[in-house]
């Protein structure tokens, strides 16, 4: 394998002769796909194999899932050929690593909520390595920290920006050098295994904060509008001819709007096609659930819809529906990897906003970041029923087609 400059310094600054050598703590911050996980994960293994003996460890990530999935499926492989002997006994979620005469055993560990805390609390660690540190409640990461008591233990984390507002920057990352840690900030460039078709094929599909951080690996907060990027050459006349299936997707309210989309699939392309939208407050009236089921069947026509993807907090407008006889999916609801995805997916051209949406396209112009809840981001529950329901159907459907391609992976690292 070949490796960067700043790579090497992340296989070998425990090793004697660094002069990183008395340093605490690593930090690996920075750009998506900048290869700061695999040389992270093999260093800590190497040095864990080579400085300890019958000692425990802990591999931790956002959940034991994404463990398996962003680290062990490509770091596993290529430490079995360097001679390690791995055996994951699952039920336990614990590997078991032995080189020549050394065992020790790894622990795997899942930080998604504070509840998580409790999870790692008692047991004894020689080292432990946090795999999206930023997304872990402070809770869980200084626990792991306190756990990390044999003498010669150490800590490292690897992480993509947030806001410079997060906890986790204002007190590791700012704090580096009072707390003895090496931060080394990864950029694409830090990858040679990148092709540049493949640098500016992100670079061209990340806009605004999300661009500055995954791109250029800043730590820089959420202003502005949500899609920035968003304009008129967005916007295009539904395609002529029949489409290949149909999806409604629903943001469902009772005194705040609902918005419905109809979308149809075409060559590939998803099309926002026609849309209904129904302020009750503007009208002075609140409807029913069965008058929006009425509209909702309205929108439809005769067109075979293969299911409803439904706002998840709308349980009695669901039953409703169900009631008639439609197909209802839960809606995915985590909104900064939806945003995200809906953003790749409207520029690369997969989701296409029709020219009769007009309520949509207005919302796209209003949709902000909330600055006021600083090292958060959070978007203005304003103008964001359209939007709400949009990124319903890019996480919940049209971003499903991609899985195991490109644009399911550059998301799901963030929110699972």
């Amino acid at each position: 394998m070949v490796f960067s400059e700043k790579q090497r310094r992340v296989l070998t600054w425990w090793r004697p002769g660094s002069p990183d050598r008395e340093r605490q703590a690593i930090i690996c911050d920075g750009a998506v796909r900048s290869g700061k996980t695999l040389c992270t994960g093999l260093s800590f293994f190497c040095w864990a194999m080579r400085s300890f003996q019958n000692r425990n460890f802990a591999l931790c990530g956002r959940t034991i899932q994404s463990v398996r999935r962003n680290l062990l499926s490509e770091l596993l492989p290529i430490l079995e050929g360097m001679g390690f002997q791995c055996v994951e006994q699952r039920s336990k979620n614990a590997i078991q690593v032995r080189l020549g005469r050394r065992n020790n055993t790894v622990y795997l560990f899942g930080g998604k909520d504070e509840s998580s805390a409790a999870l790692i609390q008692g047991i004894t660690l020689a080292g432990a390595l946090l795999d999206e540190a930023a997304l872990m409640p402070q809770s869980f990461v200084e626990q792991a920290a306190a756990r990390c008591s044999v003498t010669g233990s150490r800590l490292w984390f690897s992480c993509n920006p947030e806001s410079p507002a997060h906890w986790f920057y204002q007190e590791w990352i700012a704090r580096a050098e009072e707390k003895n840690v090496l931060r080394l900030r990864f950029t694409m460039e830090d990858n040679p295994g990148l092709s540049d078709e493949v640098r500016a094929r992100y670079a061209n599909t990340f806009q605004g904060t999300f661009y500055r951080r995954f791109v250029l690996g800043e730590w820089v907060a959420a202003e502005g509008l949500v899609y920035d990027f968003f304009d008129g050459s967005f916007v295009r006349e539904a395609p002529e001819g029949p489409f290949s299936e149909w999806y409604i997707s629903c943001d469902y309210g009772t005194s705040n709007p609902t918005s419905m989309g109809l979308w149809g699939r075409k060559d590939g392309v998803w099309y926002r096609v026609a849309e209904y939208y129904y302020d009750a407050r503007a009208a002075r009236r609140q409807k029913t659930d069965e008058e929006y089921a009425d509209d909702l069947a309205q929108l439809a026509g005769a067109r075979p819809i293969r299911a409803v993807i439904a706002d998840p907090s709308a349980a009695s407008f669901c039953e409703t529906l169900r009631r008639r006889g439609w197909r209802i999916r839960r809606a995915d609801n985590q909104v900064l990897s939806g945003i995200r995805l809906t953003a790749q997916l409207l520029k690369s051209g997969k989701l296409v906003v029709c020219r009769g949406c007009g309520d949509a396209i207005r919302e796209f112009s209003l949709y902000r970041w909330d600055d006021r809840t600083p090292g958060q981001d959070r978007v203005r529950k304003e103008h964001d029923h359209a939007m709400d329901e949009i990124r319903y159907f890019a996480a919940t459907v049209a971003g499903k087609e991609s899985q195991g391609g490109w644009f399911a992976g550059s998301v799901e690292r963030k929110i699972f």
